[in-house]
């Protein structure tokens, strides 16, 4: 099954021409639609020797960004922050800001079901572009992307559940934790609601469609309630 859209009109999106169309092609290829094309093009391959590259890539790109722009955090902080930039639920939202899944190639049966829209399936292809852009034009063609749609959109220091942690930590309070209240939908677009806790008292309720969204909601919350200026 063929990708939803013209992967020309990705390219405006991200700004970039490729000079091998071809791999920009690969990126998007899922498994699924790789092994239903063995018997007709053996030639087709996954993304996922793509998204192998590209997670390694992105990881040193955002070490460093958050190396140079905070100078004075120690390794501990500095290891939670691109935690929190590198993860699934952040990589996918990166992916959905451009579109990425109406140009993914996906087999029949991940159609279906509607993976286009699944977290894991979005964070691999964003991986697999960055890999793909490193490989065509070169490391700074890949930072430029890596900082547009994840170090502008998700700022280290909105990561409100490390700040809350850090607060927890000052106050010499001993537990924080998340608990999932509600969780709805089908799999492909489920909406979770989450407590903040601290000492198992709920201190903040978050709503989002993945459960780091609504932690991230919840702490938010909980912030505001002990008068930290967002």
């Amino acid at each position: 099954m063929a990708a939803g859209r013209d992967v020309k009109e990705l390219e405006k999106t991200i700004g970039y021409r490729f000079r091998d169309p071809g791999l920009l092609v690969s990126a998007l290829v899922h498994s699924s639609y790789a092994n239903e094309m063995k018997s007709k093009n053996p030639g087709v391959r996954s993304n996922e020797r793509l998204e192998f590259l590209g997670d390694a890539i992105l990881e040193e790109i955002v070490s460093r960004y958050l190396f140079a722009e905070f100078p004075d955090d120690g390794e501990g902080k500095l290891t939670l922050m691109r935690k929190s930039l590198v993860c699934e639920e952040t990589l996918a939202s990166a992916a959905r800001s451009l579109s990425l899944g109406d140009y993914l190639f996906l087999g029949h049966g991940e159609e279906m079901q509607g993976s286009r829209d699944l977290d894991s399936i979005l964070a691999d292809a964003t991986e697999a572009l960055i890999a793909a852009l490193r490989l065509d034009g070169g490391i700074e063609v890949a930072e430029g992307l890596i900082r547009r749609i994840i170090l502008s959109r998700e700022c280290a220091d909105a990561d409100y559940k490390t700040r809350l942690q850090q607060l927890v930590q000052q106050d010499g309070i001993e537990e924080l934790s998340y608990r999932v209240t509600r969780e709805d939908g089908p799999e492909h677009s489920k909406v979770f609601e989450v407590e903040a806790m601290i000492n198992s008292n709920p201190v903040g309720h978050g709503v989002g469609k993945s459960k780091r969204e609504a932690e991230q909601n919840a702490a938010r919350e909980a912030l505001r309630l002990f008068g930290v200026k967002l």
